[in-house]
């Protein structure tokens, strides 16, 4: 017997806020997050700009002092993001088989700034001088690892990997387990930290960041000018449970996920298909597992990411899946224009907001858009939030080696 699944507890740690309320009221008033990297010095760095978590971020509300030595920074933010997430659920976990509670959070990365200071000890001080921590402070597996070992979650652990769409594919995969009886509670999301030297220099190589320093015009989804992402940093974890135990215990449900779809561009390393079809196949597989029509869908947290390929690709693959006429009628909007992009974090923290704006009923914004794109032609909801009523929403991502992840969300209104 299939059962329905809920969201009751949500966890952020982004750019523009540490803990969901923050986020929201950043996500609502069209905060931008992104500005001069601080981490590093840029100097020789031909990107100088990134949405860094901020100073006032504190990972001591989650982690130990002393566990903080054996954690990279991407595990950190997603032990705090689960922490509030846990909390919020108002879960009490010594009442509940931990034997059915599980953990599926993904990174695109992982350690990737312990990868580069190990590497710097190599080359200068010998392999003796590497950390025994390193390898697994690196892997990423262990946010899901670490997490599961605080809340002594006992069954399904799982680090789902497919680049950016990372926690989308995650979340969708709990969704399914516990759709289908294997698990009773799951820890979803996913977590990345990539704003290094390493990560900077790597992307930029790739010529997938964006080369305007201005942080109002780095991060530009649908723009025409857009040249590039921005990258991010940050962690979105919810817990998920089904449909009965949140009932039994009267959880507060904050939405309902009705829909998982997953499919491969099988096209190219890094590019998506032009046309758009892969993406668009992702949008339908989503609303026909949510049993309703493509005029049910009010809102589209989209992957826009703020490269020319990926938004003209998502325009078309909207239009694909909805109709020409239909598409135009959908709020879309690009939260990556205030958070940058968080890679196998941004799915989560972008299903976090699409619930966000479903129980508010408001529509955040685009930020940072000026120029018009023919290509580029719906209503991506520029710079203002807008209110509007939202009982189902996709939230799409998109990931290197072709990877297309979408969710489909229903406004809970029991």
């Amino acid at each position: 017997m299939e059962r329905r699944v809920v969201i009751t507890g949500m966890g952020a740690v982004t750019p523009i806020g540490n803990n969901v309320e923050q986020f929201w009221d950043g996500l609502k008033s069209g905060r931008n997050g992104i500005d001069f990297i601080k981490n590093f010095d840029t100097t020789d760095f031909k990107v100088k700009v990134a949405g860094e978590v901020k100073d006032d971020f504190d990972p001591l509300v989650a982690v130990d002092k002393k566990d903080l030595k054996r954690m990279d920074r991407f595990t950190v933010f997603a032990m705090v993001a689960a922490d509030e997430a846990v909390k919020s659920s108002g879960i009490d976990l010594e009442k509940i088989d931990k034997d059915r509670l599980g953990v599926v959070i993904g990174s695109g990365i992982g350690g990737l700034p312990v990868i580069e200071e190990a590497t710097v000890k190599l080359v200068e001080k010998g392999p003796s001088k590497i950390g025994p921590l390193c390898i697994p402070m690196t892997i990423g597996n262990m946010a899901a690892g670490q997490v599961a070992i605080k809340y002594q979650a006992k069954g399904t652990c799982i680090d789902v990997v497919t680049a950016c769409a990372s926690s989308t594919n995650c979340i969708g995969e709990a969704f399914r387990n516990i759709k289908h009886g294997y698990s009773d509670y799951i820890i979803a999301g996913g977590a990345e930290a990539t704003v290094c030297p390493l990560g900077i220099g790597g992307f930029t190589s790739l010529k997938a960041l964006s080369t305007n320093n201005d942080p109002k015009r780095s991060s530009m989804p649908f723009d025409k000018e857009r040249n590039g992402f921005v990258m991010g940093e940050g962690a979105g974890i919810v817990f998920m449970e089904s449909l009965e135990s949140a009932q039994a215990r009267g959880a507060k449900i904050l939405a309902e996920v009705v829909g998982y779809g997953s499919t491969c561009d099988a096209y190219h390393m890094t590019s998506p298909l032009p046309d758009g079809t892969g993406a668009a196949k992702a949008m339908t597989a989503a609303m026909r597992e949510a049993g309703i029509e493509s005029t049910q869908v009010d809102y589209i947290n989209a992957h826009g990411t703020s490269t020319h390929l990926n938004d003209a690709g998502e325009t078309a693959a909207i239009k694909i899946a909805f109709g020409e006429e239909q598409a135009k009628k959908i709020s879309i909007s690009s939260t990556k224009s205030m958070t940058g992009h968080l890679l196998g974090a941004t799915g989560a923290v972008e299903v976090i907001a699409t619930a966000l704006a479903m129980q508010h009923g408001i529509i955040p914004p685009t930020i940072n858009y000026q120029v018009p794109d023919e290509e580029c032609d719906l209503d991506y909801t520029p710079n203002k939030a807008v209110e509007r009523e939202v009982k189902y929403a996709l939230s799409n991502t998109f990931g290197f080696g072709g990877h297309n992840a979408v969710l489909c969300l229903k406004k809970w209104e029991g």
